[in-house]
């Protein structure tokens, strides 16, 4: 050592000055001194670097000999700057340099080429505000195939597997799980891919240390590169075989296209690209299946049902086939598109969501399509359409994202496949619609990102203008004209209706027939349930012998009318004949019940029962009643019962009726049937038949009959019996009857036995009980318990307490922590709140967030409070909202809007309405 400088220091010193003299000389850059030499420009910078890591014996080499300097000479240099200087740890690797890759444990699989699935989510305890996580990994056959390999390597033999995939189907995923029992073992993972995938490679393989990962995703730009790949083959297979570099791992994946090509004979005489790819690949390949088995669709169930939310929103989309990892791929990419797409592909994008969320069916014309597009555009945009503005649109939503996944992609009905001598419902629709020129489907991930990010929007004009002259299935009409019905578009309901009746819709006859009814139009009511009863429709056969009933009362009324008015010779004749048309029903009505019944409807039985006890025909009604039991109706097994029980039999009668009845439930509807009949002495009777069950439900409401009748300590024995048999609830209850009777003591202690048996309510009765007594501190402690396991009711309770007190900051205090634990009925209270106090930007600002969240009822309750409070204009806005998103208030929406909303939500003006004229036809 001289001056504090080590022999190794001189050395290194010694080599760097050579090299940089040779590179003076040569009058090179370092970035063209690393492409003549083959090597990394990250590696050229690190070797001339004074403070950087020996280079390697290959880079020294290849430098010198760009750089005409003799090689031996430098060789010795590095070997004089690396011998005796410390462990490996200290270098890196055996030869000085540092280490290739880092630790496993300090990568992130996104930095490695997984896919995101799904929108960014906010890990549990996460300071971020979202961050990107990882769906459940579901096992399946190739990655036990993997495991294997990965075992081997582990125990000191050097592996390849090379996974071959279609894109998207979980290769990257598989070997990034795969390669996790290595980080625990110390492995290393490098990942070339600077400043080329080949380049990086080829320059640094020989680098490798042993327990290192080499991580070759996409791998066809690797191997398959035309200048490198089969030098990086060669360089690969040599790695394997290198006994001093034993055990390494390389992990790769292949699309079957690239595989293919990699792997392919050649023609006898042709030249042969990729023959040292093809032998390295030889029986290291693993293919992965495109979906899910039964069997892997089960295990992402169960991590579903555990709480993994994005396999569970997958699963909604892909159980039926399978494609989950497709479908979890390929989510961020299509929301991509759908927000940062041209204007012309958001209308049409926009368009097919509202549809889809509407109850259009899954094939969309592209006629619909394009005129429904229009009126979504913006002035300006819509101003700037060329011509050939659809066309570009389809074409730039038809490009796939991952997987076979699209935007929006052509389709097409397949062709019924019925005998011909049946006839097919469905042809005359799928005819028309075939004949209406292509058809589009809409990726399904956008499908439901539409239903929840466009749940509070009403389609423009052009939509319902198109669906009215475009769609022809009968339930696609239907399905919008109860969409624009819920949105108080009454005009384009009722046109909607109109064509889907006309197309073949009995539902929408029904519903026609309603309006007419409504009308006092009852001839035509009467004709369009005829037309709907033809076409089997069991509800409309019900409801046309209703209206056949309701003519038979009123021209019984009719008749009573004239006796009232008739003189006394006349009066007995007419009340004989309307009490004779009274009770005998219309053989019409009759009819069609018992049609409706045939066709398989209990509801029917029970009405045609009614009509013949009405008659007189008891055993004909309770034939009818055992019919319909027996086919599952509890109503009717309860008619039945009630129909042979009258206020006077005596409790031995009863029972005696009832013995044969052993469905402990079904005993007590008829008992609480009796009671709100006035029958207390059949209820009771029935009550004490059920005193001995264990049913810890039915328990607590016999329980609750008692404190009906007054009878407070049978109650609060029945209660205890059930808090005996585990019901935490019966706990809470006999806790409420204790506190209502004064005993607060015991009332806070039963309480708090439900509460430490997991019951949340119990902590939020607490909390109540407590402020009403005073105890402010101990009611918040409660409601802050309950609030910590996820119910925050204890502190909206405890809010609306303070409120009436007047206590509104304390109020507000407790209302923003329920908000910020994501209360959104909390939000709404806090809404009120600041409304009250004339924080009207406030007060819209918590709806709003309440409604984005699915919380429409939230744009109602805040209008009713406006209103109250005198702000009409407010109110009417937020109502129209509600409108807008299918929440209307319909008495408050016709006394406003007597004739609905136009779609871009202006009232609008008097129309007429179409009248049912003919029979509908369907060619």
């Amino acid at each position: 050592m001289q001056n504090g400088i080590t022999e190794r220091d001189l050395a290194l010193t010694t080599l760097r000055n050579r090299l940089e003299d040779g590179l003076a000389r040569a009058r090179l850059t370092k970035s063209q001194l690393a492409t003549r030499a083959g090597v990394g420009r990250t590696t050229v910078h690190m070797a001339f670097q004074q403070d950087g890591p020996v280079p390697s014996a290959a880079t020294v080499a290849a430098l010198a000999q760009v750089l005409q300097l003799p090689k031996s000479e430098l060789l010795e240099l590095r070997r004089n700057a690396i011998d005796g200087n410390g462990s490996a740890a200290d270098k890196g690797t055996e030869d000085g340099n540092v280490a290739l890759g880092r630790p496993i444990k300090q990568w992130n699989p996104h930095d490695l080429e997984v896919h995101p699935a799904g929108p960014a989510l906010v890990r549990q305890g996460s300071k971020d505000e979202a961050e990107r996580v990882l769906p459940g990994y579901v096992v399946r056959s190739h990655d036990l195939v993997l495991a294997e390999v990965v075992h081997h390597a582990s125990n000191g033999s050097s592996e390849l597997a090379m996974l071959v995939g279609s894109s998207s189907t979980g290769k990257t995923r598989a070997c990034w799980e795969a390669v996790q029992s290595l980080a625990g073992e110390g492995w290393r993972l490098w990942h070339p891919f600077d400043p080329t995938r080949a380049e990086a490679a080829l320059t640094d393989l020989m680098r490798v240390d042993a327990r290192t990962v080499i991580w070759l995703n996409e791998a066809q730009h690797y191997l398959g590169d035309p200048q490198q790949g089969e030098r990086i083959a060669a360089a690969v297979h040599q790695l394997l075989t290198d006994p001093a570099r034993v055990p390494v791992l390389v992990l790769g994946t292949l699309w079957p296209e690239y595989a293919r090509q990699l792997t392919a004979q050649p023609a006898l005489g042709a030249p042969d690209p990729h023959s040292r790819a093809r032998e390295l690949l030889a029986g290291r390949t693993v293919n992965v299946p495109e979906v899910f088995d039964r069997a892997a669709l089960a295990k992402a169930v169960t991590l579903a049902e555990n709480g993994d939310q994005l396999l569970a929103d997958a699963l909604t989309r892909t159980s039926a086939d399978g494609w989950i990892t497709q479908d979890l791929a390929g989510a961020p990419e299509l929301l991509r598109r759908h927000q940062q797409g041209s204007p012309a592909a958001q209308a049409v994008l926009n368009a097919a969501m509202d549809a889809r969320r509407f109850g259009v069916g899954l094939h969309l014309p592209q006629a619909f399509l394009t005129d429904a597009a229009t009126d979504y555009l913006a002035d300006p945009d819509y101003d700037q359409l060329t011509e050939d503005w659809a066309e570009r649109a389809y074409a730039e939503l038809a490009e796939p994202v991952h997987g076979k996944q699209a935007p929006l992609r052509r389709t097409g009905l397949r062709p019924p496949r019925r005998p011909t001598d049946k006839p097919d419902p469905t042809a005359v629709a799928s005819k028309a619609a075939a004949g209406g020129g292509p058809m589009f489907r809409l990726a399904d991930y956008l499908e439901q990102h539409g239903r929840t990010s466009r749940h509070l929007v009403c389609p423009p004009a052009s939509f319902w203008h198109a669906a009215h002259a475009h769609l022809t299935r009968p339930d696609d009409l239907n399905n919008l004209a109860m969409a624009a019905q819920d949105r108080h578009r009454l005009q384009w309901a009722h046109h909607l209706r109109y064509r889907a009746a006309a197309a073949g819709s009995s539902h929408a006859l029904v519903q026609l027939a309603e309006s007419a009814r409504a009308t006092g139009d009852r001839d035509s009511a009467e004709a369009l349930y005829q037309q709907a009863a033809d076409a089997g429709d069991t509800t409309a056969m019900v409801r046309l012998a209703r209206l056949k009933e309701e003519s038979q009362a009123r021209d019984a009324a009719t008749l009573y009318q004239q006796a009232a008015d008739a003189n006394a010779d006349d009066v007995a004749a007419m009340v004989q004949l309307a009490t004779e048309r009274e009770v005998r029903v219309d053989e019409g009505a009759e009819a069609l019940y018992q049609q409706a019944a045939d066709n398989g409807d209990t509801n029917a039985l029970v009405q045609l029962a009614r009509v013949r006890a009405r008659g007189g025909d008891r055993e004909g009604a309770e034939a009818l009643y055992q019919q319909a039991a027996d086919n599952g109706d509890t109503n009717a097994l309860l008619e039945l019962v009630a129909l042979s029980v009258s206020k006077e039999e005596d409790a031995e009668t009863l029972r005696q009726k009832v013995a044969g009845i052993d469905d402990a439930k079904v005993l007590l509807r008829l008992a609480e049937l009796q009671e709100r009949n006035g029958n207390r002495r059949s209820a009771e009777a029935l009550y004490r038949q059920l005193a001995n069950v264990s049913d810890a439900e039915i328990l607590v409401t016999l329980a609750q009959a008692r404190e009906r009748g007054g009878d407070r300590e049978g109650a609060e024995a029945l209660y205890q019996q059930a808090a005996d048999n585990g019901d935490t609830n019966a706990l809470v209850q006999l806790a409420r009857v204790r506190a209502r009777g004064g005993d607060r003591e015991g009332a806070e202690a039963l309480y708090q036995q439900a509460a430490d048996n997991g019951d949340t309510n119990a902590l939020v009765q607490l909390a109540a009980l407590r402020e009403r007594s005073g105890d402010t501190d101990g009611a918040e402690s409660c409601a802050r318990q309950a609030a910590a396991v996820g119910d925050t009711e204890g502190l909206i309770l405890l809010g609306q307490l303070r409120e009436r007190t007047g206590g509104e900051i304390s109020a507000e205090t407790l209302y923003q922590e329920a908000v910020n634990a994501g209360d959104t009925s909390a939000m709404v209270q806090l809404a009120q709140l600041r409304e009250k106090r004339g924080d009207r930007e406030g007060a819209e600002g918590l709806v709003q967030r309440a409604a984005n969240v699915g919380h429409t009822a939230a744009l109602i309750q805040l209008a009713h409070l406006r209103e109250g409070l005198g702000n009409l204009t407010g109110a009417e806005d937020l109502y129209r909202q509600a409108a807008d998103c299918g929440r209307p208030v319909y008495t408050v929406s016709l006394n406003r809007w007597p004739w609905g909303l136009d779609p871009d939500g202006t009232p609008t003006l008097a129309w007429e309405e179409e009248r049912w004229q003919q029979t509908p036809s369907t060619e």
